[in-house]
This record gives structure tokens, C-alpha cells and sequence, in this order.
């Protein structure tokens, strides 16, 4: 198996949205997307799948000494044997593949978010830079939409967020801000154990209006000149916001379910972003 199919079958195993927009993009960077969504799942699937933090560090550790093979030109993984090429020809920064194993170190360490900043940082790591690497595979010719990329990173990762809620606190993590839980009156400890307290449904009308509003910035400063190269970041924006708003929909019942959206509903939206550039 070559490293590109082997990127190729850990996508399909996932079955995410995400590569639904891959679909758009001309081999060279459909293959260059494959091997960065397969690198964000290892490093990720580290701090979900590892429950002891001590041998987790050390994986992490590894996929460190890793980015730096890949940037030697001597890469060992799959994975980043099939990045290679796309560092190359799409000038991909190693600063933002370590700020993703460094926003992976913060899900070990983690012991909540104290306010929205403290989130925000979090998930600039974890979601925007993987934006803006995506972006530069997509290809833009306005430096505005590094902004643009950046906030979309954050606006789907909120959102993940908001859809994640209750299966987050299973794994006994709550990604909410702190300061706001206890605004509205929410113990952690409720959330933890799943449980609906009076507040719930307000708190989380805020994180979805937040959502709403990041969505929104993230959009206006795309330039035109760029919206068709960007359109799988588009088709994933769209995806996204009408599952925001099913959830907004049916009252926000994130402890005990987990809203998502029918295949066909998702190719249908992704078939209309593609054919008009909009959302």
C-alpha cells in the first residue's frame, strides 16, 4: 500500500464530512488534503484512543520528531511520506503542524478552559492553522483569506464543540468555557454526568449564537477573487452551519444526543455550494 492510499483508506475508515469537499479539488491537492486530514486523525485519535497521558506525551513526542523528518526530507510514517510533496509544492509551514500536536498536548493537560480567550486559543491549534494549511493547498491569491481561513478553522471547531457536548463528557472533558458555565448557573459536574440543569439550554444557545457570528466573520472578509479555489471550505461551512441549526432546532439536546446530517443531505448542500460558490 502506497502512502497515498494508505491516507487514502484512513479517510474513508473516518467517513467525515470533510472529505465530502476533497471531491472538488484537482488530484495533486485532493491527495495533499487526504494526507492532511490522515495526519490531523493519527494525532488526534492519540488523545482520544491513548487514556493514560504518560504514554499518550511519548506518541505525541513521536509525530514532533516526525514534522521534523518530514521537513528534513526524510519522513518515516506513511502519512508524512505522503504530506511530503505537499509541503513542497504548497509551501506548507512546519510552525502550523507543530501547533497542532501542541493544541493535542492541551486536550492531555486538560483540565477545562477558564474563559473564551483560553478556548479561542485552542482552538486556533487544533482547527484554524489546520484552516490555513488548508487554505494554501486550496490556493488563494488574496492574503485576506488567511483571515478568512482562520476563523472558519474556529467556526466549525465551535461547532464541533456545540454537536460534541455530551460524548465529550463521557471521555470526562468539558470544552465550555468556565467563567460562562458558571454565569449560567451550570456545575461541571452536571455537564459530566450529563445531566440538564435549568441554565443548560441558555449556555448553549450562546455557544450556537458565538458559532452563528464566527461563521458569519469568517465569510465576509473571503475575497471574491477567491471564492472558487476556496470552495471546499465553503461546502464544509455550509455543511456545518445547517447542522448548527438543526441542533439550535431541536432545543439544544447535545447531553443526550448527537445531532448530524443524512449523507444525502450533505452531498445535496456540498452539490449546491460547488455549482453557485455560495452558501
Amino acid at each position: 500500500m502506497s502512502p497515498d492510499q494508505y491516507c487514502a483508506e484512513v479517510c474513508r475508515k473516518a467517513g467525515s464530512s470533510f472529505t465530502l469537499s476533497f471531491r472538488l479539488l484537482p488530484e495533486p491537492r485532493r491527495r495533499a488534503m487526504t494526507a492532511l486530514y490522515a495526519f490531523c486523525r493519527a494525532v488526534d485519535d492519540v488523545v482520544d484512543d491513548i487514556t493514560d497521558p504518560v504514554p499518550a506525551y511519548t506518541v505525541l513526542a513521536w509525530w514532533r520528531d516526525e514534522v521534523g523528518r518530514l521537513y528534513e526530507g526524510a519522513p518515516r510514517h506513511p502519512v508524512t511520506r505522503a504530506l511530503l510533496p505537499a509541503v513542497r509544492d504548497y509551501t506548507l509551514p512546519r510552525e502550523h503542524f507543530e501547533a497542532i500536536l501542541d493544541g493535542m498536548a492541551m486536550d492531555l493537560q486538560h483540565g477545562g478552559f477558564a474563559d473564551f480567550e483560553a478556548l479561542r486559543l485552542y482552538c486556533h491549534r487544533v482547527a484554524g492553522v489546520v484552516g490555513l494549511l488548508s487554505a494554501r493547498i486550496f490556493g488563494y491569491r488574496d492574503a485576506s483569506t488567511e483571515t478568512y481561513a482562520a476563523r472558519l478553522g474556529l467556526a466549525l471547531q465551535l461547532t464541533n464543540i456545540v454537536r460534541d457536548v455530551g460524548e465529550d463528557a463521557m471521555r470526562g472533558r468539558i470544552y465550555l468555557p468556565a467563567d460562562e458555565l458558571r454565569a449560567h448557573g451550570v456545575l461541571p459536574g452536571d455537564v459530566l454526568a450529563r445531566r440538564e440543569s435549568p441554565g443548560f439550554a441558555a449556555l448553549m444557545a450562546m455557544q450556537i449564537t458565538r458559532a452563528r457570528s464566527t461563521f458569519t466573520e469568517a465569510l465576509a472578509v473571503l475575497p471574491d477573487c477567491d471564492r472558487r479555489s476556496q470552495r471546499p471550505g465553503l461546502v464544509m461551512a455550509a455543511v456545518y452551519r445547517t447542522l448548527l441549526e438543526e441542533i439550535a432546532t431541536s432545543g439544544s439536546r447535545v447531553l443526550r444526543e448527537k445531532t448530524s446530517l443524512p449523507p444525502l443531505r450533505k452531498a445535496l448542500i456540498g452539490l449546491q455550494v460547488a455549482l453557485t460558490g455560495r452558501l
